[in-house]
């Protein structure tokens, strides 16, 4: 799992999510975000610095872009 700041996440998940690339996102209350491609590929990222509405936005912006979130 890597450790990252919210500004790096934001910025690393940009890319993805102009294609039809992320197949799903789980997330849970710890702030882990599990991110599963199409490629087969998973990512774990656990966001060390964000407050819990920050935590909801990034939530909204994934499902505003289509993206299917589970919550955990």
């Amino acid at each position: 799992m890597n450790s990252c700041k919210l500004s790096d996440f934001i910025k690393s998940m940009e890319p993805w999510l102009s294609d039809d690339y992320i197949r799903r996102v789980q997330v849970n209350e710890d702030r882990v975000f599990k991110i599963f491609f199409v490629d087969g590929v998973i990512r774990e990222y656990y966001i060390d610095d964000c407050s819990k509405s920050q935590f909801e936005e990034i939530i909204k912006k994934l499902k505003k872009n289509k993206v299917p979130v589970e919550k955990q």
